[in-house]
């Protein structure tokens, strides 16, 4: 599997969740695909990977690419340019813009199921967890009982608040990826396309057997 930007699942990673603080203006983009249409708010606090998702969308750099990786109960990752018209089987997951972003992890947003997160390559080879240029992926998730996130907490070696609590067990998510991903925005509605898209047929390299194309555009 190529060693790029993509998300590994074992590797504990950043959050999503919108705090009260930055509602105002939050710039919104929508994710058009077959599946209907994902809207998105992108964070505020997070300005660099907000800047340049934009920057991005108006280029039209998503136009036509694939949401090239989905994991059912995982995750749905996209923004590799190498999609675009790629053929069937063809390995994808190591396209970019040519520059990776600074990590810009931030403790209010954890990985509920929504949350709009950058990929990137693994601490191995990127041990300042710089963010993938371009590829993204939106949590799908699965709930978890409070037992879990106990036993989570302690191989973590970090603590989840009530109010994350309360989000993995009732909407579900990632929490295991909490604290090593930027998380830069949210999915405020569409939400049951990331059902429908998660649970699409897949074939090597987890990639969608009919292609999930996306077209992206910033909504006023």
């Amino acid at each position: 599997m190529v060693a790029a930007m993509v998300l590994f699942a074992g590797i504990w990673g950043a959050c999503s969740q919108a705090s009260n603080q930055g509602n105002e203006e939050r710039p919104r983009v929508q994710i058009i695909t077959g599946f209907g249409n994902l809207t998105l708010e992108l964070y505020n606090e997070t300005p660099e990977h907000r800047d340049n998702f934009l920057k991005l969308v108006e280029e039209g750099f998503y136009d036509g690419t694939l949401f090239h990786r989905v994991i059912n109960g995982f995750m749905i990752q996209g923004g590799d340019p190498h999609s675009r018209d790629a053929v069937p089987g063809e390995p994808l997951g190591s396209g970019g813009p040519g520059y990776t972003i600074p990590a810009e992890i931030e403790d209010e947003f954890y990985h509920q199921k929504g949350a709009l997160s950058a990929a990137r390559q693994g601490d191995q080879i990127n041990p300042e967890r710089r963010s993938s240029g371009s590829q993204f992926y939106i949590v799908h998730g699965r709930r978890f009982s409070n037992e879990e996130l106990d036993r989570m907490e302690q191989q973590m070696d970090r603590e989840f608040t009530a109010e994350q609590r309360e989000a993995y067990t009732t909407v579900g998510g990632a929490p295991h990826l909490d604290g090593g991903y930027t998380v830069f925005g949210q999915v405020i509605s569409g939400m049951e396309i990331i059902d429908k898209i998660a649970t699409v047929e897949t074939g090597a390299g987890d990639r969608p057997k009919e292609d999930v194309v996306m077209e992206v555009i910033i909504l006023d």
